[in-house]
């Protein structure tokens, strides 16, 4: 961004990394039978809502597409806002491919629509760690609650060892936000 575009108020954003969102449903075979971690089958992506009439109908197209495609293949869609005034798209389906199927529908309505910008993250529920992909950079880290407000470090860096070959994890361990009280 130059120093022009700095006083117009124009910025340019860069776009975003190639899709490696699918690199967990490959990931999910290591993650249960090496770690010993199950699916709980709900994922979610997160995202700034905007009052456009324009954003309103992209999200309610998508939503209208999953869940036609949701009766026949049984994914679960739900909306919820949290307090941090984002947008939950969640999704439970018992088979995991089609729930990071419907991620990416979901993620790539939004980035189609042009809005991609909006998007914050995608989660992936485990029954011990959330496993959180920046669709900005095309990465993945894990977050381990140890209580409210803690995080297990140690236990979040020993699944980065065990899944950096498996997932493109985020490198700068500065850019692994915790994702307290999410709502899945």
């Amino acid at each position: 961004m130059g120093f022009l575009d700095a006083l117009t108020g124009r910025r340019k954003l860069k776009a975003q990394a190639p899709d490696r969102l699918f690199a967990i449903a490959t990931a999910n075979v290591t993650i249960d039978t090496e770690v010993g971690m199950k699916a709980t089958g709900k994922a979610a992506v997160v995202f700034q809502a905007l009052a456009t009439s324009d954003f309103q109908t992209i999200v309610s197209d998508m939503e209208e597409v999953l869940r036609a495609t949701g009766d026949e293949m049984g994914t679960r869609i739900e909306r919820r806002d949290d307090s941090f005034g984002y947008r939950w798209m969640i999704l439970e389906d018992d088979d995991f491919e089609e729930l990071i199927v419907g991620l990416n529908a979901v993620n790539s309505a939004l980035r189609d629509g042009g809005y991609g910008d909006r998007v914050l993250c995608v989660v992936v529920q485990y029954d011990r760690a959330l496993f959180i992909y920046n669709v900005k950079r095309g990465t993945w880290y894990p977050f381990v609650s140890a209580g409210e407000n803690r995080r297990d470090n140690e236990a979040e860096l020993r699944l980065r060892a065990q899944l950096e070959r498996e997932l493109p994890m985020e490198p700068e361990l500065e850019r692994w936000f915790p994702l307290w009280g999410a709502p899945l």
